[in-house]
C-alpha cells in the first residue's frame, strides 16, 4: 500500500511539473525559442499573485485570474519588443538575452521583496484531503493535476481548433512562407509568448500555494520544466505531461527509499529516458 500512495503521490507531484513545463514547450514548439528565464517568470507570477492576495484579500485563484492579464502583457511585451530581434538561425542570441533577463528579474524581485521566503495562502484546502481508492491525497495535489491536464487540454485545443492556433502552426513551420499569406510572425510570436505567460500564472498559483518560495528558486523550476518538456518530447505538449509525470514519480520512489535520493531519482529518470529515446517520448515530429 505504501508503494501505491508513493506512485499516486507522484503522479499528483508531475502535474506540477507540467504546469511548469507547458508555457516552456508552447514557445518553443511555436518558434524553437528556449527561454532560460521561464523559471523566474513563474515566481514573479507567484508574486503578483501575493500583492494581489495582500493588497485585496482575494481568494488566490482570482488573484490569479487578475494576475494573468498582466502576465499576458508582459509576456506580448517582452516577445515584441526584445526576444523578436533575437531569433534566427542562431540560437545563442535567445539564450543570451533570456540568461541576462533572468539575472535581472532575479535581482529586482530581491530588491522588492527581500530573500525572505513567501507563500500565498490558500485557507482549509491547504490540509484537506479525499479518499482515493485505498489511499488518501490531497485537495491541493489532485486540483493541480486536474488543473495541468485541463490547461494541456485547453492549449491542444487553441493549437488545432482555432485561427489563432493555425497561425501557430504556420508561422512554426515556416514564418516566411506565412507572411506571404498575410500572417504578421512578429504579431504571432508575441500572442503565443502571451498565452504561455498565462500558463506561467496558473503554474505560479500552485507554486505559491503548495510551497514557500523566493527570489532565488527559478532556475530550478526551470531545470523541472526543461527535463519535462525533453522526456515528453520538443513541441509535445500531451508528452509535456508524461515528462512531468516521469519526473514526479521518480522523486517520490527515489524519497520513498531514501529521502537524499528524491531531487537525484528525477535527473537520472531524465537521464534513462534520454538513452533510450534521445528526441523524448513523444517528439512532435512523430505526432
Amino acid at each position: 500500500m505504501i508503494w501505491v500512495d508513493t506512485l499516486v503521490q507522484g503522479i499528483l507531484l508531475g502535474g506540477l511539473y507540467a504546469l511548469f513545463a507547458a508555457g516552456l514547450s508552447l514557445v518553443f514548439g511555436i518558434m524553437r525559442l528556449v527561454n532560460l528565464a521561464h523559471g523566474d517568470l513563474i515566481v514573479l507570477g507567484a508574486y503578483l499573485i501575493l500583492v494581489v492576495v495582500s493588497a485585496t484579500g482575494m481568494n488566490p485563484i482570482f488573484a490569479a485570474a487578475v494576475a494573468a492579464p498582466v502576465m499576458f502583457a508582459i509576456g506580448w511585451t517582452l516577445q515584441k519588443v526584445v526576444l523578436n530581434r533575437t531569433l534566427g538561425e542562431d540560437i545563442l542570441p535567445p539564450l543570451l538575452v533570456t540568461f541576462g533577463l533572468s539575472i535581472v528579474l532575479q535581482n529586482a524581485l530581491l530588491e522588492g521583496f527581500s530573500a525572505d521566503s513567501q507563500r500565498i495562502g490558500f485557507g482549509a484546502l491547504e490540509t484537506a484531503s479525499v479518499p482515493l481508492g485505498p489511499v488518501t491525497v490531497g485537495v491541493l495535489p489532485l486540483m493541480t493535476f486536474g488543473t495541468a491536464v485541463l490547461t494541456i487540454l485547453v492549449l491542444n485545443q487553441i493549437f488545432y481548433r482555432t485561427a489563432i492556433g493555425r497561425a501557430f502552426r504556420a508561422t512554426s513551420d515556416d514564418a516566411t512562407t506565412a507572411s506571404l499569406m498575410g500572417i504578421r510572425p512578429a504579431r504571432v510570436f508575441a500572442t503565443a509568448t502571451g498565452l504561455a505567460m498565462v500558463v506561467v500564472t496558473i503554474a505560479a498559483l500552485y507554486l505559491g500555494t503548495r510551497a514557500n518560495f523566493d527570489p532565488s528558486i527559478g532556475p530550478a523550476r526551470l531545470i523541472y520544466a526543461f527535463e519535462a518538456v525533453i522526456i515528453g518530447g520538443l513541441g509535445s505538449l500531451w508528452g509535456t505531461l508524461a515528462g512531468g509525470i516521469i519526473i514526479g514519480v521518480a522523486q517520490t520512489l527515489g524519497a520513498a527509499i531514501n529521502p537524499e535520493w528524491q531531487i537525484l531519482a528525477g535527473h537520472l529518470a531524465f537521464l534513462i529516458v534520454l538513452l533510450v529515446r534521445p528526441r523524448g517520448l513523444f517528439p512532435r515530429g512523430k505526432d
